[in-house]
């Protein structure tokens, strides 16, 4: 066996937003330590994101938090986009749960989602949060990584992990590249606390007005947040006087009287990606990999998948049950998944962002001109196509679904970790289910299947679905010699990891 050096810790991470936090847990409660450094000396009070899918949040509850989750989330089942004349353009979204078990929209307050992730940290003993650490240097060894503090401390680890947001420290000093794709417009962010409980209908909209591009959604249980694109002529001094913001919200009715004014900042959206999320024992995620304009929704929920594809490979690779090469997948994985989420955040920014009446004109023709009674479905995000999957097993690199058991999630039934999911009462090899068990694996014999877990079953003609701890399907077989052989590739994938591209 290798001897490990000796380490302050595990794993080192920088940044305490929602991104570091989630990478913390899902560490912590695998065992290992994890410190975690942050800058600031208290949590930023004030909203930012707002939004996440279904699978961030079956994420966030593989944490621990999912009852308190719903306590602090509103569900978006619609999401319309109107032009200036409130003639609908599209109507997307879903009725209901996703296939995670959780609704496909989730609408939040992200200081109160910190506080959730943060209180789980310090149930876990192996975590330990410091605040007030501003970090200026990591230096690295084959054998270890140092994190240099401002104060001249250092903590020593064997992984050190950036998420330390769009300003990087971590990303900048190890010097990992990064590709701007020069896509910017600004934006007056106002969030707005109402006094009283109202119905927005639909919850969310956007409003694709040549005039004045405007963005209305939930900030989470009552809460709402206006995004207004700043016009040429507008300064931004101008736009930080709360006065303006009132004038802009009155169309609203929403005034003194009846709301507070939580934030009001300009923002920049920007589009961009770290080239390289690797380098020898540090890793980057979050804002400090990538960046995108906010018209999909996707930028935390891009984090928190990093901060999942990242944290169970990280455990094999400290228990020594793969090799290092195992992290290489992570940007395999992640980067091409993040680059289209970026391009379609622009793609619809170009759509939204539409200044001559004349396009915006034609543009509402045609697209008006396409919505129906029906609701359309919010589009899905892609599978994987490379990386750690069985690529050549159907249905490898798709999200595999949450479904219940006697009322429970059945994630918090089976727990989180490499599952193997069964329809049939047959078994596997015995020796390779012993070496399954070791590596925190569990077959899940679903003697009843709700209507979740049978219609995927049915739909995918298939018996067998191999679950990674990410919630993506490693692979899938249709009877117990195939999920035998398909245990056997894990097995021998994880041995000798290599990076597919």
């Amino acid at each position: 066996m290798t001897t490990q050096p000796d380490t302050d810790t595990d794993v080192v991470v920088v940044g305490c937003g929602p991104v570091g936090l989630t990478t913390a847990i899902l560490l912590g409660r695998l065992g290992w330590s994890v410190t975690v450094l942050e800058r600031w000396p208290e949590p930023y009070p004030l909203p930012r994101a707002v939004h996440f899918d279904h699978e961030v949040a079956r994420i966030l509850q593989s944490c621990g938090i999912g009852t308190e989750l719903r306590s602090i989330t509103e569900p978006a089942d619609i999401y319309e986009w109107r032009n200036g004349e409130g003639v609908v353009l599209l109507r997307f979204g879903q009725i209901g749960d996703g296939p995670s078990g959780w609704p496909a929209a989730n609408m939040f307050h992200q200081p109160a989602l910190e506080a959730l992730l943060e209180a789980r940290c310090e149930e876990l003993t192996g975590v330990e949060i410091r605040r007030g650490v501003e970090v200026v240097g990591v230096e690295q060894t084959p054998e270890q990584v140092a994190v240099l503090s401002a104060d001249d401390t250092v903590v020593t680890a064997r992984y050190a992990i950036g998420c330390d947001g769009a300003n990087s420290t971590v990303r900048s000093v190890t010097g990992l590249p990064v590709t701007d794709l020069g896509f910017f417009y600004e934006w007056l962010i106002v969030d707005v606390v109402l006094h009283e409980p109202r119905v927005f209908d639909p919850i969310n909209v956007q409003i694709c007005d040549p005039a004045r591009p405007t963005t209305v959604v939930s900030g989470g249980p009552g809460r709402r947040r206006w995004e207004f694109m700043r016009l040429p002529h507008e300064s931004h001094e101008e736009l930080h006087e709360e006065s303006r913001a009132w004038e802009l919200l009155a169309d609203w009715d929403v005034h003194p009287g009846n709301a507070d004014i939580e934030r009001q900042a300009v923002y920049t959206f920007n589009a961009r990606y770290t080239e390289q999320w690797r380098s020898g024992r540090v890793l980057v995620a979050g804002d400090a990999a990538h960046l995108m304009p906010p018209f999909a929704g996707q930028g935390m929920c891009a984090g928190i998948r990093d901060a999942a594809n990242m944290a169970w490979k990280l455990d094999h690779v400290l228990a020594g049950s793969a090799s290092d090469d195992l992290l290489d997948t992570y940007q395999t994985e992640r980067l091409p998944h993040v680059r289209q989420a970026i391009d379609f955040s622009m793609e619809l920014g170009r759509v939204i962002c539409v200044p001559d009446p004349d396009e915006a004109a034609a543009r509402d023709e045609a697209m008006s001109a396409m919505v129906g009674d029906e609701v359309a479905d919010t589009p899905p995000l892609p599978a994987l196509d490379a990386g750690l999957i069985d690529i050549d097993s159907p249905h490898a690199g798709h999200l595999f679904v949450q479904g219940s058991v006697d009322g429970r999630l059945a994630d918090d039934v089976f727990g989180a970790g490499w599952r193997l999911y069964t329809d049939l009462a047959s078994p596997v090899d015995p020796h390779i289910e012993r070496w399954f068990e070791s590596i925190g694996g569990r077959i899940v014999h679903l003697g009843d299947p709700d209507s979740t877990y049978r219609r995927w079953f049915d739909e995918h003609h298939t018996h067998w679905a191999l679950q990674r701890p990410d919630f993506i399907l490693y692979g899938t077989a249709a009877s117990a010699r195939d999920a035998t052989a398909l245990l056997e590739r894990l097995r021998r994938d994880l041995a000798g990891t290599r990076s597919r591209g």
